[in-house]
This record gives C-alpha cells, structure tokens and sequence, in this order.
C-alpha cells in the first residue's frame, strides 16, 4: 500500500517521488494517510512506484482491471 511504501522512501527522496507524481509532498503524504486521490494521481504514482502501488489500491472504486485488460487486448 502506499502508507508503507512511503514510509520506506528515505525522507530525502520523498519530495522528489511527489514532484514525479506532479504533486505536492504534503498532499501525497494526507493520501498515504488515506485521502482519497483522484485518478490521474493513483496512475502517477502507481507508474512511479514502479507497480509497487497499484492505482486499484488507491482508487478501488475506478475499473482500472477493465482498462489494463483493453489496453492488453489492443
């Protein structure tokens, strides 16, 4: 989950993830605390974790499953 994801970040990279993210460190870090996040930020960060967080974690209200399988079958 992304809680512990960004406690594992050193405190030094973690600016720098948010700013990958294209949000701001405060921000990210009310959404590792369970803000909701909207969806273009849980792909941000399920893109810059590498798939460590899945954007369904994070949004799992969103069909991101149907996505991925359409994007696979295309």
């Amino acid at each position: 989950d992304l809680k512990t994801y960004w406690l594992a970040l050193p405190v030094s990279e973690r600016a720098a993830f948010a700013t990958r993210c294209g949000t701001s460190l405060s921000h990210l870090k009310n959404v590792a605390y369970g803000k909701l996040c909207g969806e273009a930020l849980a792909i941000a960060i399920d893109r810059e974790s590498g798939g460590v967080v899945r954007c369904e974690s994070l949004r799992p209200d969103v069909d991101f499953p149907y996505l991925r399988s359409n994007l696979q079958a295309a």
